[in-house]
């Protein structure tokens, strides 16, 4: 067996995985597993497989022919993009990236400006300067031209000679090498395990690369989600067209039963897709019975917009639906929302009212806070007459097929509910009512009281629902009921049932009172929309026509080996019980989710078939037992988890641990978790996997997954604290040097964040590589509250310690190291902050930590943004003269080098820049080459697009750089 060093312990391709991770993630409902249903914090399938693959890698003499296999067996090399490549280049892109010489030769520019090929340039020749110019092309560019490396027959394209040839394997395709790396490492297929196995990522794609897998969640539907990924994405053509087949004949019944009812056709034969409702209160200072609604505008392309009508002998509104209306109408729908910044604004008074005060909130004599709405009983479905809110359906959306050209056409008309609209809702109301009890015993329905917590107190103190089938009106009840109820009398198999309960499950998750109406889409969204259950004041509601995009879930059948092993086991971590040599695991980490609690709006419906498909399943959350919060009780649970894993592997076994954080308190407390652990880590890489970025790798870095690659901890060596700060010093310059050499300087895969986080590991590599430090009670630091305690621990101060000694070894490019120590530390927090910016990096956390590294306390005050996410120094301009009068900035050479380029633009003469730098610069002469050093630096932000703020202080800085440098006494 082989304890040689993985590739991932020694270097990774983080831009090109993040980049591959992001498009994945772009890709919302079309990612692999995203249809089978709802689950939280997915990790990229891409990331997973470029995480195994750099676990069973060896990492060899050669570096660079260890980073050219990978990126071929991963198809992310050159000749792996252009072969991904299913888009063809615009005309125009290819004319901008080939040589003059074939722009005259191949291409016309017509008298429009529009750029085409010349007559007679053949198919062969187009493909060949697609191919010149895709080749000259970006990564972040070639991607949006390539499909996902999964979607590639990575059998038919990889080299495999030279693969082979490199990794001693004799693989034909991608299960067969992932196996035999597998037995070169371990002596047999390795197994992969992941007790917090939530959507099924990680078994899932473990299992798809040919190894076995043991996967297990202390949550059903996680374990559910799981084990449709495995058991049903595996199954033959045969058994997904059965599949197929089941879906249809269910909604097909369904369907019927609605038509015969007759409860979404009106007397035109016209059917609803969509029905909109509000909630309706009274305002307290005039009475009026107000609908609520942030805006009327329904339709933003069909330009459909709700007018509501006073009608003074009801002391009611009308509501009237209109389509078509023109621009001003639209605004003035948008504006004549009823519920602005939490309170009723009543059209009919023109007074405000907070919410809380017509909920009757209120504070009791020691200040705690009641909340004022009655709490449904468990048999009620629909509002009390006395109660605050009460519901109303103020929109239909009907759809009738024309014939067109010979073509079916749908149109869609938007209108106000008509009396005999009306009286369908009253009957959809008393079908309910005469199925309601039954239906609950017989778990059609939900029936379960709604437990209270961070997540799920908010539909309770927000609308009074105490029971899950209260988040759903009749109309949604019923029609889930119904596919419930044939799910649950036509399924003959587990894969099914299991089919039918995915499919039961995405119809709640965009079908409930907690599903918000997209008026720019024209759509009901899903609930889980983000991590919360939130309530509105108006929803949308799907008819089944709407509704069956959410019922057929398509799948296609994916390729995992039939004598793979695959366990799947409902399971709380602390009991794992099966021995894994991998094991990659995504903990629920500090609150972050509340998995359990969102989970159990799915719960509440799948209850009954779980415990008939699989009975030795429990059918509830398990709250008591879920990692959660901070703390102690957080902390124990971590360490009994991971000590229980490590337990369950061999000596040469290795783990990855991921997580979001970039906390220094969050990463000394997951250090001594691991280290009590007995697992010592090896490397840590950060991948952007975050979707709300904006752009690829583009600042927002905390949005990255960090990977901890940990191994055994077999030393028995003791260390005092103050021994380990050379060692951790040695440690961080030579990770910095390892990436540095091994970086793809055309494509550069790491920025200074990377080199930060490698500090962060380095000093984690060393704590971690010792069995015990005199110094550190790691029990002790352990039952610490981390968000009361202010003072750093020893483990903070060790990591801190370690990312200074990243800052003052990364010398900003083009500067003279000597001269790089001589600057004061905010002048080194300005020039660094500003490299960080040119990497793209606007994070304001950034530039916090690089304060602190530098032991700058008034950082902010060179800020021109302190927003989370846009985060920016100041320019020459910007600061003007602001801290010239203190002595520290007056007597610094960056800080007159600002004042010098704002003098020299407010009267736009560079000689004014340079006199102010000869005149008030104390040691001008002495410090001339600093000055060309900070000048030439601050020239070179012209050159960066997303840098504009720059420009012309920039053109002024290159200037007075010239007129300095060749300055004479």
């Amino acid at each position: 067996m082989d304890n040689q060093k993985s590739f991932i312990e020694v270097q990774f391709p983080v831009s090109k995985v993040s980049k591959e991770s992001y498009k994945e993630r772009m890709a919302n409902l079309g990612q692999t597993l995203t249809g089978l249903g709802k689950w939280w914090g997915r990790k990229p399938l891409i990331m997973v497989r470029a995480a195994l693959l750099g676990l069973l890698m060896p990492a060899s003499n050669d570096s660079k022919k260890d980073m050219e296999t990978f990126l071929k067996i991963l198809i992310m090399d050159d000749e792996g993009l252009w072969l991904r490549k299913n888009r063809a280049i615009p005309v125009a892109r290819v004319y901008e990236l080939v040589s003059p010489e074939k722009k005259q030769k191949y291409f016309v520019i017509e008298r429009d400006g529009k750029i085409r090929y010349n007559k007679g340039v053949k198919q062969g020749k187009k493909i060949e300067l697609q191919k010149q110019a895709f080749t000259k092309m970006s990564y972040d560019e070639k991607l949006k031209y390539c499909v996902r490396p999964e979607h590639i027959n990575d059998t038919s394209v990889l080299d495999w000679e030279a693969i082979n040839s490199h990794l001693g394997t004799n693989a034909s395709n991608i299960q067969e090498l992932f196996r035999e790396l597998g037995k070169k490492r371990f002596g047999h297929v390795p197994t992969v395990g992941d007790c917090f196995c939530g959507g099924g990522n990680i078994p899932f794609e473990a299992a798809r690369l040919g190894l076995n897998v043991y996967a297990s969640e202390l949550n059903p539907i996680a374990v559910l989600l799981t084990w449709a990924s495995l058991y049903i994405l595996s199954g033959s053509e045969e058994e997904i067209n059965k599949l197929k087949a089941f879906q249809k004949k269910v909604y097909d019944l369904v369907d019927k039963q609605i038509t015969e009812w007759g409860i979404e056709h009106n007397e035109k034969g016209w059917r609803a897709d969509s029905y909109l409702y509000c909630f309706e209160t009274k305002c307290p200072e005039c009475g009026y019975k107000v609908p609520l609604a942030p805006s009327w505008v329904i339709g933003k392309g069909t330009k459909t917009v709700a007018i509501l009508k006073k009608d003074e002998q009801s002391k009611r509104f009308d509501i009237l639906i209109k389509s078509g209306v023109k621009d001003d109408a639209i605004k003035n729908a948008e504006a004549s929302g009823t519920i602005k910044d939490d309170s009723l604004h009543c059209p009919a008074c023109a007074q405000k009212t907070p919410i809380s005060v017509i909920r009757g909130d209120r504070k009791d004599s020691v200040g705690n806070m009641l909340y004022g709405l009655r709490k449904w009983e468990a048999d009620e479905f629909v509002s009390r007459p006395e109660d605050v809110f009460q519901e109303r359906l103020y929109c239909i959306r009907y759809t009738r097929e024309i014939d067109e050209n010979g073509k079916k056409k749908i149109i869609r008309h938007y209108v106000t509910p008509s009396e005999r609209d009306l009286e369908r809702e009253k009957k959809v109301v008393e079908l309910l009512k005469e199925r309601f009890k039954d239906w609950q015993q017989r778990g059609f329905i939900p029936s379960a009281r709604i437990e209270e917590g961070y997540n799920t107190s908010q539909v309770i103190r927000e609308q009074g629902w105490s029971y899950w089938h209260q988040l759903f009106n009749p109309r949604q009840l019923l029609c889930t009921g119904l596919l419930i109820k044939f799910v649950n009398k036509y399924s003959l198999s587990k894969r099914e049932k299991v089919f039918g309960l995915l499919g039961i499950n995405k119809c709640c998750d965009w079908n409930s009172r907690l599903s918000r109406w997209n008026a720019g889409w024209e759509k009901t969204e899903q609930v889980y929309y983000n991590q919360a259950l939130n309530t509105f004041f108006n929803y949308g509601t799907r008819g089944l026509a709407f509704l069956k995009h959410n019922w057929f879930i398509e799948i296609k059948r994916l390729l995992i080996l039939d004598n793979i092993e695959k366990r799947v086991k409902l399971i709380d971590g602390r009991k794992a019980n099966y021995k894994s040599d991998i094991w990659i695991t995504d903990p629920p980490y500090a609150d972050a989710i509340n998995y359990h609690e969102l989970s159990e709006f799915f719960l509440a419906w799948d209850k009954r078939i779980i415990k008939t498909v699989f009975p030795n399943w429990y059918t509830d959350s398990k709250r008591a037992l879920a990692v959660k919060g901070t703390g102690y009780d957080f902390n124990s649970s971590m360490v009994e988890i991971y000590r229980n894993l490590t337990n369950h592997m061999p000596d040469n076994g290795m783990q990855i641990v991921m997580f979001t954080h970039q906390n220094v308190k969050v990463w000394a407390e997951l250090a001594l978790i691991l280290w009590s652990a007995n697992l010592r880590v090896t490397a840590a890489w950060n991948i952007a996997t975050e979707t709300d970025s904006g752009g690829l790798k583009a600042g927002n870095y905390v949005k990255g997954t960090v990977l901890l690659v940990l191994r055994k901890q077999t030393s028995e060596k003791t260390v005092f604290e103050d021994e380990l700060y050379p060692e951790i010093e040695e440690e961080v310059k030579q990770q910095i040097d390892n990436m540095r050499k091994l970086d793809d300087k055309e494509d550069p895969n790491f920025n200074d964040a990377d080199y930060l986080l490698a500090a962060y590991a380095s000093s984690l590599k060393v704590l971690t590589s010792y069995k015990n430090i005199e110094g550190i009670n790691v029990q002790h630091e352990l039952s610490k509250d981390r968000g009361k305690s202010s003072e750093p621990s020893p483990v903070e101060k060790l990591i801190h310690s370690a990312v200074k000694i990243a800052y003052d070894y990364l010398i900003p490019k083009g500067f003279d190291s000597f001269i790089w120590r001589t600057f004061a530390p905010f002048e080194r927090f300005f020039i660094k902050g500003l490299e960080m910016e040119k990497q793209g990096s606007t994070q304001l956390s950034i530039f916090q930590e690089l304060a602190r590294g530098y032991g700058v306390n008034n950082y902010k005050e060179m800020l021109a943004n302190t927003k989370a996410n846009k985060a920016r120094l100041k320019t020459a301009s910007e600061f003007k003269m602001s801290g010239m009068q203190s002595d520290e900035f007056k007597a610094s050479a960056v800080r007159n080098a600002l004042a010098a380029i704002y003098r020299a633009r407010k009267e736009e003469k560079a000689e004014t820049g340079r006199n102010w730098l000869r005149n008030e610069l104390e040691g001008y002469w002495e410090k001339r080459e600093h000055l060309v050093e900070i000048l030439g630096f601050l020239s070179e932000l012209q050159h960066h697009d997303h840098m504009i703020h720059w420009k012309e202080d920039a053109r002024y800085a290159r200037i007075i750089r010239e007129l300095v440098r060749n300055d004479g006494y």
